[in-house]
């Protein structure tokens, strides 16, 4: 499963894009609760995984966000179009 969420961490910061963590969770089959306890600390890193309905991660403090998470207004909000985009 870490190497799963991995993959996803590593092609949203490659390509800067925020995805809703139900996007997400749904990808690996999971809920978005377990995916947020299996991210683990808050970090630049994760914070691409976000609530759709805000576009923010929640939680985060302006320290733990990526410095260019609001580069684009995009935020993927479909499981299919990330699996799509990854080999999951």
């Amino acid at each position: 499963m870490q190497d799963k969420i991995a993959a996803i961490l590593d092609y949203l910061n490659e390509n800067k894009t925020r995805c809703s963590n139900n996007a997400a969770a749904e990808a690996l089959g999971i809920t978005a609760p377990e995916l947020k306890k299996l991210l683990g600390e808050r970090r630049p890193e994760t914070s691409w995984l976000v609530n759709y309905g805000t576009g923010e991660p929640a939680g985060y403090t302006a320290e733990n966000k990526h410095p260019d998470l609001y580069r684009t207004k995009r935020i993927i909000k479909s499981a299919e179009v990330l699996t799509r985009n990854l080999d999951l």
